[in-house]
């Protein structure tokens, strides 16, 4: 397998970054080369990745996107498959890193990414999405853009021809993905390569990061929109799939005010996002908004033992 690089974007990190890392360092895939891009951290976050022996890469706040802050990482990186993930995610498995690069020995295969569940912190309905937006079931020839760039790897050979969109507000990692595809590159997903993504997100926040992902897609695809009826609609639906679920699995009563202003701000946000755009297609539609039943899905046995972190406290 070919060398690799880790890219890793944070701000103020410093709670979750360790436990990434030492994850990082329990892969059975060693000698990764670590790259934090930092935008203006307050706290311990750049201390703590140097005494991993990460090398620093520093974005001003202000100078700050998705799209540049990993266009700066992959810049500083020397190896020829670049690994992506956010500072707050942990891997499960120690073939974590190895999975996830798998693929790259078909040459067609440009991008691959992998599995994400929440944490003890991670409301209702975002699990709920995560076991949407990340099945069981492996795709090595993927149809779809899809992808996530909290846990993904991509060719760097390939982000020289085409850099991340440094315009965007997010989803700058479906808009590579869409590019390459365009000209004839495979995209991989690849369950085994299982992390844990943490949030502990404020009905403020959740409602900022749909609206700036709604912004990002409208871009993304001119033909898009999302009006008052969507609104209504897509909250009302997942609304009822989330209760249901919540139901079955006997937390509605712990959970259910969540769920309410979690799908509330889920929409509002793609509302005010995706305001005055114009058609976009079902398919898309149907993966990024309209709920399937998530009761929880028994994933296939694995013949590796997860790795062992101590406990927060």
């Amino acid at each position: 397998m070919q060398p690799a690089s880790l890219v890793i974007r944070a701000y103020n990190e410093a709670r979750h970054l360790p436990r990434l890392l030492q994850g990082v360092q329990e892969q059975t895939l060693q000698e990764i080369e670590i790259i934090l891009v930092d935008s203006g951290s307050t706290d311990d976050t750049v201390k703590i990745a140097e005494s991993y022996g990460a090398k620093i890469v520093h974005i001003a706040p202000a100078d700050f996107t998705f799209g540049r802050s990993l266009n700066l990482g992959i810049a500083a990186s020397t190896r020829p498959l670049v690994a992506i993930a956010s500072a707050h995610v942990y891997p499960v498995y120690p073939d974590w890193l190895e999975r996830l690069l798998e693929p790259f020995a078909n040459a067609s295969v440009g991008l691959t990414y992998g599995k994400q569940r929440g944490g003890e912190t991670t409301k209702f309905s975002e699990h709920q999405i995560f076991a949407r937006w990340f099945p069981e079931e492996p795709a090595p020839h993927q149809t779809h853009p899809f992808c996530n760039n909290a846990n993904a790897a991509i060719r760097r050979s390939l982000w020289e021809q085409t850099p991340y969109d440094e315009t965007l507000t997010g989803l700058e990692d479906l808009a590579w993905a869409k590019q390459l595809q365009s000209q004839g590159g495979q995209i991989a997903y690849v369950p085994e390569a299982e992390i844990i993504h943490l949030h502990n997100e404020t009905p403020r926040a959740v409602f900022n990061r749909y609206r700036r992902e709604a912004l990002a897609f409208k871009k993304i695809y001119p033909e898009a929109h999302f009006n008052l009826y969507d609104f209504a609609r897509m909250t009302l639906s997942n609304l009822f799939t989330d209760l249901v679920h919540a139901g079955r699995q006997g937390v509605w009563h712990k959970v259910g005010g969540e769920i309410f202003w979690f799908r509330f701000n889920q929409f509002w946000g793609t509302y005010q996002g995706y305001r005055q755009s114009a058609e976009w297609s079902w398919s898309l539609r149907q993966t990024f908004y309209y709920p399937r039943g998530t009761d929880p899905q028994s994933p296939a046995p694995r013949p590796v033992a997860p790795i062992r972190y101590p406990q927060e406290k």
